[in-house]
């Protein structure tokens, strides 16, 4: 059968390609829907700053006027000034189990990407590191977190056959979290916090926290500078970054380390998992799906990490150790049993030496691919 595309152009079509997953994963326990609202933020040109950098163009598949699959190209001004690329990204791609589908969205995408003149392809990504990155090619029997995204196994299996190739993959880990924290962990954190000056905050409100933000996403820019893929966060994305996501936050799960001139030379952010109340949310806020919301932000089971910085003069002095002890002694007493990180760029070993302090394992897998197209 015949697979009709259709290039999104009005509200009406963003809000079709938005709510699309919905109906393909129905059923599957491990999917975690976003928020609708914020999908459709984040693909409106008029109201994410991203695009003040970027450009987009949606489609969407149609079979006998049933919809089957859609993706987003992404063409990043901002990525290819800063790696000397013509490179289009692709995310948001959805299909169901056809290979049909697969192919004339991506090339759909590709079309559009050598109209504008790049010569190669990669994604999953988003506009920036805030949006999800990496298709799951291990541990698809688990919840992911809210900051990723969840596919079926068909998925990797499509672009291999369309002709992507691995560009780089990510790791994602799964610690236990202790009842008590070793005595000597704590008297070397004690150690490295007077010999280094430093001290880490406990902020006692998140608007006390919130004032530390756009230091934060400075040493964030800083800190990424050199990861795959990353690009500078502006400051109306800082803000609009902000907003998104203060609502989550808990000053008890979220540290900043600060040098006697109080500049922040470190920073992590972990919080309550919401994966399960976004399931029950199904993607909505109204009309009870604040109520689900609610009652995730004071579950005490898992806690997510999902962002870490340590400014580059500082790094070595142990200011990773006394963040991840300063975060799991609250976590601890708040009831906490499980910690999921976020994605860690598979050659960043220095980032996952920081889990040999819990009891861990690797638990999933996700993968950037990448194509010629010119």
């Amino acid at each position: 059968m015949n697979v009709d595309i259709q290039t999104v152009e009005s509200k009406k079509q963003l809000k079709q390609f938005v709510k699309m997953p919905l109906r393909f994963f129905a059923d599957n326990p491990y999917w975690v829907p976003p928020l609708l609202m914020d999908e459709l933020e984040t693909l409106d040109s008029r109201r994410n700053p991203a695009f003040e950098r970027a450009e987009s163009r949606m489609f969407m598949a149609f079979r006998n006027h049933q919809p089957v699959g859609r993706i987003a190209a992404i063409l990043s001004h901002a990525a290819n000034e800063k790696y000397a690329t013509r490179n289009l990204r692709f995310g948001w791609f959805d299909v169901i189990d056809d290979y049909a589908v697969a192919e004339a969205l991506l090339a759909a995408a590709e079309s559009w990407g050598r109209e504008r003149g790049m010569t190669t392809i990669t994604g999953p990504q988003g506009f920036s590191d805030m949006d999800a990155e990496g298709m799951l090619i291990e541990g698809f029997d688990l919840v992911p977190t809210i900051a990723q995204i969840y596919n079926p196994p068909f998925y990797p299996r499509f672009l291999e056959r369309y002709g992507f190739e691995k560009e780089i993959d990510y790791l994602e880990f799964r610690a236990k979290i202790p009842t008590e924290l070793p005595e000597r962990l704590l008297n070397l954190a004690e150690r490295l916090k007077q010999r280094s000056n430093l001290s880490v905050l406990e902020c006692k409100s998140k608007r006390r926290l919130l004032e530390y933000a756009h230091p934060i996403f400075e040493l964030l820019d800083e800190t990424f500078a050199e990861i795959y893929g990353s690009v500078p966060t502006t400051k109306k994305q800082t803000d609009y970054y902000t907003k998104k996501y203060a609502m989550f936050l808990d000053p008890r799960l979220c540290k900043v380390v600060v040098n006697p001139e109080n500049e922040v030379v470190g920073f992590m952010i972990s919080m309550p998992s919401m994966s399960a109340a976004f399931q029950k949310a199904r993607g909505r806020v109204l009309p009870f799906g604040w109520f689900h919301l609610l009652r995730g932000l004071r579950q005490r089971k898992v806690l997510d990490f999902y962002l870490a910085g340590v400014k580059q003069k500082y790094r070595g002095l142990g200011v990773d150790l006394m963040m991840v002890l300063a975060v799991a002694q609250n976590a601890m007493k708040m009831g906490f049993e499980i910690a999921e990180s976020n994605v860690e760029l598979e050659t960043n070993t220095k980032i996952h030496a920081q889990w040999k302090f819990f009891e861990h394992y690797q638990a999933r897998r996700r993968r950037i691919f990448r194509k010629r197209i010119a």
